[in-house]
């Protein structure tokens, strides 16, 4: 798994590169991969590089507005507006 997401308690037993960064809001290229693509992951180096072919390929649109109510998202919803990227430590504390 290979996510921008925040995971909290690890992976369990799913290998997963976590916090890859800039995020896909934000114009990262993880924003281009699709399911079935090739990675490597160099986690010595911090590297994650696609073997697949990426150019051509646009950003699909993000759109987060369908995911700002219900089952209970609502109560941490100034927390997803002021929290800091993932590189900058994903944090609402400056």
């Amino acid at each position: 798994m290979v996510t921008d997401g925040r995971l909290s308690g690890a992976s369990g037993k799913i290998p997963a590169a976590i916090h890859v960064t800039p995020e896909a809001l934000h114009g990262g290229a993880i924003g281009l991969l699709r399911d079935g693509d090739m990675l490597r992951l160099d986690t010595e180096s911090g590297r994650l590089d696609s073997l697949s072919e990426l150019t051509g390929r646009t950003q699909a649109e993000i759109d987060l507005s369908l995911e700002q109510e219900g089952w209970g998202r609502e109560l941490f919803s100034v927390m997803r507006r002021t929290v800091s990227s993932a590189e900058c430590g994903a944090t609402i504390f400056e």
